[in-house]
């Protein structure tokens, strides 16, 4: 599903040059809960932007579905990203003049795919618990509203990766447990392979593989056997 091999990424800083992340070499399989979680600064969230094509590595390969995604154009990227990846960033980035179902139903109608979109949009904002939210806009929703809808978002066009950059960071405890649920029902569902990148402990226990990451290199990585619910 997922395949990383020697992927590195450096900045430049002045005269000096920062190793972001080491070669690392990791591979995903299809319908896994992977949670990547380390200390600030350890390369997580960037490691999560070059999984998304979001930023192109120094070097190594990322393979999704077979498909190496560090050579590809910008246009191939986006086509990638609305055909097999769905996104959740920490800070939503809802589009504020569009409602919660015409933000949902946006990533098909960039896929050329209209006359279905507003039906799915509906059946995901009923499966967040938001089916009588649609006609709001961003501005009218708490922060866990906007967070289910933008994780409905990244569903809409059944991506077979998840990506999610701290999807309880911004959340109060309760509405941080039902994103959890919610997060772990699609995957069940759906068999969608979610890469979460957490500082929050109670969702990296959840996962059924957790890397640990310490300035750019994985220290540490623990396996679980999933319990069925």
């Amino acid at each position: 599903m997922l395949t990383i091999k020697g992927l590195t990424k450096r900045l430049k800083s002045g005269e000096r040059e920062l190793e972001i992340l080491k070669p690392i070499d990791l591979t995903v399989p299809a319908g896994e809960v992977l949670a990547i979680m380390g200390p600030s600064g350890s390369g997580k969230s960037t490691l999560l932007g070059l999984l998304a094509g979001l930023d192109a590595p120094t070097a190594g390969s990322i393979q999704i579905d077979g498909v190496e995604i560090t050579g590809l154009s910008e246009d191939q990227l986006a086509l990638l990203r609305g055909q097999k990846i769905g996104i959740v960033f920490q800070s939503f980035n809802l589009i504020p003049n569009l409602t919660a179902l015409e933000n949902v139903a946006l990533p098909l109608e960039l896929l050329d795919q209209p006359e279905g979109a507003p039906a799915r949009a509906k059946e995901l904002l009923d499966a967040v618990g938001l089916g009588n939210r649609g006609h709001h806009y961003p501005v009218q929703l708490s922060g866990g509203e906007q967070q289910r809808v933008a994780l409905a978002r990244a569903f809409a066009s059944r991506p077979s990766l998840l990506l999610a950059d701290e999807p309880t960071g911004n959340l109060d405890t309760a509405t941080g447990q039902a994103i959890i649920e919610l997060l772990l029902q699609l995957n069940r569902e759906q068999g969608t392979t979610l890469v979460l990148v957490t500082h929050d402990p109670e969702l990296g226990a959840l996962a059924d593989r957790t890397v640990h990451l310490r300035d750019g290199v994985i220290v540490k990585e623990e396996r679980r056997e999933r319990v069925a619910k």
